[in-house]
């Protein structure tokens, strides 16, 4: 009988194996958290990049944040901001493009249960947000979903197709209402917010 095999058959170790990994994903979790919290930008964008393996770009801003889940699997490009209080499920990617506004307490969900499952199980897909595109307040933007350069999603609207370039939709869920007149001539990297939102 190999070492292995031994100590598979000693019951503590046993029971120690089952809660090693959940204990593993829970102390992530509420580090992460507290990092979100943090009153300094600087340090807190740091430590996403540096501690977690999130690519943010240097002009990027990420404000305090309620969850990050797997932030490696996070990018944010040039002088984008991510608003307040925004739940980002990085899990299967998330790409966030340049000059983009992801508002206050927006959602984006990569991963969610499949109620057809027998066994619940897990499905879903990356989302892709491309550059001048505005997340406004409370929007939610499932998996599988690409919002197009400039598009605009309007405040509490469920997202749960792509959205075309330069649209802008809103509802739940959403579709199409308008189409944004603009010549994204706009660079968000440019001021710096206070150091400590």
């Amino acid at each position: 009988m190999s070492f292995k095999q031994r100590l598979s058959r000693v019951p503590a170790l046993k029971r120690a194996a089952q809660f090693a990994w959940p204990l593993r994903v829970g102390v992530f979790f509420l580090t992460i958290e507290r990092v979100g919290l943090l009153p300094s930008a600087g340090v807190r964008t740091s430590l996403l990049r540096r501690a977690f393996g999130a690519s943010i770009a240097p002009t990027a801003h990420v404000y305090r944040w309620r969850e990050i889940r797997a932030p490696s699997q996070l990018t944010v490009g040039e002088g984008s901001i991510v608003g307040l209080w925004a739940t980002l499920d990085a899990r299967r990617g998330i790409t966030i493009g340049s000059n983009v506004n992801i508002s206050s307490e927006v959602m984006m969900w990569t991963d969610q249960h499949d109620p057809s499952s027998d066994h619940f199980e897990n499905g879903g897909g990356p989302i892709d947000v491309h550059d001048f595109a505005w997340i406004s307040a409370r929007a939610i933007v499932l998996p599988n979903v690409t919002i197009g350069r400039g598009a605009v999603v309007a405040a509490g609207a469920v997202v749960t197709k792509d959205v075309p370039a330069m649209a802008i939709v809103g509802g739940v869920p959403a579709k199409v209402i308008g189409t944004r007149e603009s010549a994204l001539l706009y660079d968000l990297g440019e001021g710096r917010p206070a150091w400590f939102i």
